[in-house]
């Protein structure tokens, strides 16, 4: 084994992700740089094995051992790399928390990621599920990355439209799946600022506060409150956060339903689709801090599952299955994961 690959096999990954579940992977390299994912594409023995790509852990789901390559990005940077008359622009490294790097950009004065506050990703996962919270996603200001391709050997860039972007979507969940592992991200940062505080509960948390017009560090503060409350810490209990996707119906499904149930929460779009609240179908489902072997879902928040302690994935798998088909049964809407199942 060379220098340059310092392998770890038989490697527990309990620690590395943030449902807390207890999984081994067979291979195990914690990345700091390119040249070692060039060199582990340069090594037959290591470019032939499965691979999975870790940041924080928090949007994956281990139901069993992991039989290849773990490639665990760690390569940490963040630089203002230039600016013009609209935007600054602001490269960060695939390794970087998210929520640091939030701060990092809050506290030399640019603002645009607060709503994006205390999501419990690294930088680098951010754009493979378009992480979006309170009014704004990943898209809205990513400006390009760069990628290394396993396929070719080579350093993609791709800009935003490259990504294809949707619904906690992006081109890294189809065609470069398993195939391009992100490096670092570059962000265009607006220098004339404008608060989003559309979102309601936004708004009545800075009402609360008394902050009319509230700075960027304001509304990151706020929503940094609204999450503690709603939001288990994984290091407490572990939890992938929201872990199903709110479901988008044709306005005819959503009038039927609105019919049977007058409270149901909707959100109208723009393409004249209605996004439903997956955790109010749940909770209508009576599974709100209910149990599941050892699984089960959050007291407070009805979107959440949770690990109570020795949960295998494979249990909360069963306990997602068994929401989306309560869920199906009673409203005729299939509830789509966000984590993926590995």
């Amino acid at each position: 084994m060379t220098p340059q690959i310092p392998i770890q096999y038989d490697f527990p990954l309990r620690n590395h992700n943030t449902f807390g579940v207890d999984s081994r992977a067979h291979a195990y390299l914690k990345v700091t740089s390119e040249d070692m994912l060039q060199a582990v594409n340069d090594c037959p023995s290591l470019a032939s094995l499965p691979r999975l790509v870790l940041g924080g852990g928090s949007n994956i789901l281990l139901t069993r051992d992991f039989s290849g390559l773990v490639l665990h990005m760690s390569n940490t940077r963040i630089d203002i790399i230039s600016d013009d008359d609209t935007v600054t622009y602001v490269c960060a490294a695939a390794g970087e928390s998210w929520h640091g790097f939030v701060q990092w950009t809050l506290a030399h004065g640019l603002g645009g990621l607060e709503n994006l506050s205390l999501i419990p990703v690294s930088v680098g996962a951010a754009p493979v599920q378009n992480i979006g919270a309170y009014g704004v996603e990943v898209k809205d200001y990513l400006h390009s990355l760069r990628a290394f391709d396993f396929d070719t050997g080579e350093t993609l860039t791709l800009n935003k439209d490259d990504c294809k972007f949707a619904y906690r979507d992006s081109i890294f969940k189809h065609r470069l799946r398993d195939r391009a592992v992100i490096l670092d991200v570059t962000f265009a940062l607006p220098k004339a600022w404008r608060a989003n505080i559309h979102y309601a509960e936004v708004a009545q948390e800075l009402a609360v506060l008394g902050l009319a017009t509230p700075t960027a560090q304001e509304i990151s503060a706020a929503v940094v409150a609204i999450r503690t409350r709603k939001l288990p810490d994984p290091s407490a209990i572990g939890n992938a956060g929201s872990f199903f996707k709110n479901p988008i119906v044709s306005a005819e499904k959503r009038n039927a339903l609105c019919t049977e149930y007058p409270r149901l929460v909707s959100y109208a779009q723009p393409d004249g689709m209605f996004k439903l609240a997956a955790g109010w179908l749940i909770d209508q489902c009576g599974w709100k801090g209910k149990s599941f072997g050892h699984a089960g879902v959050y007291e407070k928040q009805a979107l959440v599952l949770v690990n109570r302690g020795g949960a295998s994935g494979q249990e909360i798998a069963q306990l997602a299955a068994t929401i989306q088909r309560d869920v199906d049964l009673r409203f005729g809407v299939m509830l789509e994961p966000e984590p993926v199942f590995i």
